[in-house]
């Protein structure tokens, strides 16, 4: 990566890339005029994204050190977005040492300045009252502070944007409960900030002056309780007045449950998004604005934030979602392979049907799958696969999709993820559900002559221990129902030329 001081260009460092934030941050950074590296665990989930021409994508973990250091190399600005919540107990632990080795690394390269973003805390209240994702956050700011590296914590409450966790949240529970007993969390005051404005202050921090060391607060120009946000929420969305009632009865743990069952967001990422929210989150300070001027019409008010963000989800051009990040402990490598499979055992079930439609059409079908065209077979035994999912902390089926009609390596899709595309041929997804071992569905279209297609199908199954046998052997009897079925139908629905609800 060069670097060219006459046209102010920088090498930017992108961490967390394959996240909500860090994935809409690279293409601003590119339009920016900057040269941008990603370093990722997983470098092919971001083969298919627009910029992805434009980047240098490199494989590491920011709790490596000898990849952290290779990702560093030239490097001016790093971006830190990454975080080990739902990683376990010792998510804490975890996010402290990838800190560490991230300044390290970061100040043994001579990077001039590190951007971190992190959440806004309460004013006046103990770290050990705060919840364990306040207060590892805070941590981690305070850590890189100390790096030696000029470093920017920018500190941001709830973050308003078409597909964050924070909007979907706030989306669901206003759109499907006109008439809502809530935790007592809903008349704690907030400030939110928009995606916009998030990505054009991390964007500004990169040229900050080099003896700029500090936190700063961030948010838009409203301070809300979560109450009025579900409120104006209603009225920008054209949606009946919502009766929302107050109760103290609830716990962080219940608020995360009953927020799981109300809207895709899962128990688990639910949680911590409740927990901040016990205490007042509002900005000390907007000194960002000395060294980042806000330009006319920014930051951009709350109201016009959920326009904004309802305009790109009805127009289907959410470019990240909260999920697009993957699942804490899912499934990784070795992928299954034929003939022979390193892994141990492996049950399949193999299914395929000839399809009177070219294979093109087939792929409509297969690419289409999931979210609101369903899975084509059984959708009662989906719905409570999902549900059991969700029972047990699982992911649930209500992720959906995306995007509509095109799907991408690395995109989730219910409780699956995109692990390979071969556009027009293959799609590959691994299950995230709960499973006592690894399972993935693969979906082939082939060309068969005369202009039809041939469908493949294969389900994989890598048992662990007793348990993971006894689980197939258990669901394989409704395989023929559940796989069976899809087959046929993907077959019939390709032929009639263009995908279709499940039936």
């Amino acid at each position: 990566m060069d670097h060219d001081d006459s046209t102010g260009r920088l090498r930017c460092l992108v961490t967390g890339a394959t996240g909500y934030i860090g994935g809409r941050l690279v293409p601003e950074l590119l339009t920016a005029g900057h040269r941008v590296r990603c370093l990722a665990r997983s470098p092919e989930k971001l083969r298919d994204h627009p910029w992805a021409d434009e980047a240098e994508v490199v494989r590491g973990d920011v709790t490596d050190a000898d990849s952290v250091a290779r990702a560093m190399r030239d490097v001016d600005v790093a971006y830190y977005l990454v975080h080990a919540l739902g990683s376990g107990r010792d998510f804490e632990d975890t996010d402290r040492r990838a800190a560490r080795v991230f300044g390290e690394r970061a100040k043994a390269a001579g990077v001039r300045r590190i951007v971190y973003l992190g959440g806004l805390t309460p004013s006046g209240v103990p770290a050990h009252r705060l919840s364990p994702h306040l207060r590892s956050r805070a941590e981690v700011g305070r850590i890189l502070l100390a790096s030696g590296v000029p470093t920017a914590v920018l500190r941001a409450a709830v973050i308003i944007g078409s597909g964050s966790a924070s909007f979907e949240m706030l989306r669901y529970l206003t759109e499907r409960l006109p008439v809502m007993v809530t935790p007592s969390w809903v008349r704690t005051r907030i400030q939110p900030i928009a995606v916009r404005d998030v990505l054009r202050l991390l964007v500004g921090s990169a040229g900050l002056p080099d003896d700029v060391n500090r936190a700063f607060d961030i948010g838009g120009p409203d301070i809300l309780t979560y109450r009025d946000m579900m409120v104006r929420y209603a009225r920008v969305a054209g949606l009946p007045r919502r009766l929302i009632v107050a109760v103290p009865v609830l716990t962080p743990g219940l608020s995360s449950h009953w927020v799981g069952l109300v809207t895709p967001v899962p128990a688990s990422i639910a949680r911590p998004l409740t927990e901040s929210l016990r205490h007042e989150v509002v900005c000390r300070e907007h000194d960002i604005a000395r060294y980042l001027p806000d330009p006319p019409g920014y930051p951009l008010g709350f109201e016009q934030a959920v326009r904004l963000a309802l305009r790109r989800v009805r127009e289907a051009r959410v470019t990240t979602r909260w999920s697009s990040a993957a699942v804490p402990g899912a499934p990784s490598d070795p992928l299954p392979t034929d003939p022979d499979w390193a892994g141990g055992s492996l049950y399949t079930d193999r299914r395929e049907a000839v399809v009177d439609a070219p294979a093109h059409e087939l792929w409509r079908v297969i690419e289409g799958v999931g979210g609101e065209h369903g899975w084509y077979s059984f959708p009662l035994a989906w719905s409570l696969r999902g549900w059991l999912d969700r029972m047990v902390g699982g992911v649930g089926l209500r992720r959906g999709r995306r995007d509509a009609e095109r799907l991408r390596a690395g995109d989730s899709l219910d409780f699956w993820r995109v692990e390979e595309i071969e556009r027009g041929h293959l799609l590959r997804l691994r299950a995230e559900m709960r499973l006592p071992g690894l399972a993935w569905l693969e979906m082939c279209a082939e060309p068969a002559g005369d202009g039809r297609s041939r469908y493949r199908q294969r389900a994989l199954f890598h048992p662990r221990g007793l348990l993971g046998h006894a689980y197939w052997w258990s669901v394989s009897p409704f395989h023929a129902v559940v796989f069976g079925g899809m087959a046929r139908n993907i077959a019939r629905a390709a032929a009639r030329q263009g995908p279709e609800v499940a039936r």
